[in-house]
């Protein structure tokens, strides 16, 4: 899907899908898409759930604000996994419930808080999930934090804040969104008991096979 119209058109309807099902409430979270001249992301401010494609901020090559609604005050975050992967070709930053609540706990492992439960998780996220220190929401100090972190990782959790995710296409991002946060729910469901996790060799054999 390259064509900005349609792209303007998915971008509302994706988001308004994940405002629907509580993956985003308010004005939480921004989802950005890269054009061959630039980029697409939600305005500041805006709701996921009543977004109007004509009026999506539109930002040139070097991010600078050209057209639509004054731009989220986080594009550094989506700019971060842009820099970072150069096939990103979609970024999705929500404050999903349960993706959020486990980049509130303590006593995970910061480099891969989410076991492998699911292959779909596997398949979706990919490899490892870091989590990104705590930094005050439109802390422009993010960026590096979260670039450092997107060079081996599709996905990344912010301390206290929520999931940022990426994909190579604005479908893939916000699917892999979407498991991201049924990964995390299992996860805190069954933290407590005793689980089997896919084995090295069976999350191996979901990246040679699905990459």
């Amino acid at each position: 899907m390259s064509d900005e119209p349609e792209l303007r058109e998915a971008i509302c309807t994706l988001a308004a899908s994940l405002f629907g099902r509580g993956f985003s409430v308010g004005s939480a979270g921004n989802i950005s898409v890269r054009l061959a001249d630039g980029f697409l992301i939600t305005p500041t401010n805006s709701c996921l759930g009543r977004l109007d494609p004509s009026r999506l901020s539109r930002l040139d090559a070097a991010y600078r604000h050209v057209g639509g609604d004054t731009p989220s005050k986080e594009v550094f975050m989506h700019r971060a996994f842009y820099a970072a992967r150069a096939q990103a070709q979609a970024v999705v930053h929500l404050h999903s419930t349960w993706a959020t609540a486990v980049a509130c706990l303590d006593d995970v492992d910061p480099g891969d808080p989410i076991p492998p439960l699911t292959p779909y998780f596997v398949m979706r996220i990919g490899g490892a999930l870091p989590v990104v220190p705590y930094y005050r929401p439109g802390d422009p100090a993010m960026e590096p934090a979260i670039a450092e972190r997107a060079r081996s990782a599709r996905a990344v959790l912010l301390a206290n804040h929520g999931p940022v995710v990426s994909g190579g296409s604005l479908t893939d991002a916000v699917y892999a969104a979407e498991e991201l946060e049924e990964a995390a729910k299992l996860f805190m469901l069954l933290r407590r008991d005793r689980v089997r996790h896919l084995t090295s060799d069976q999350v191996a054999d979901l990246h040679r096979t699905f990459g």
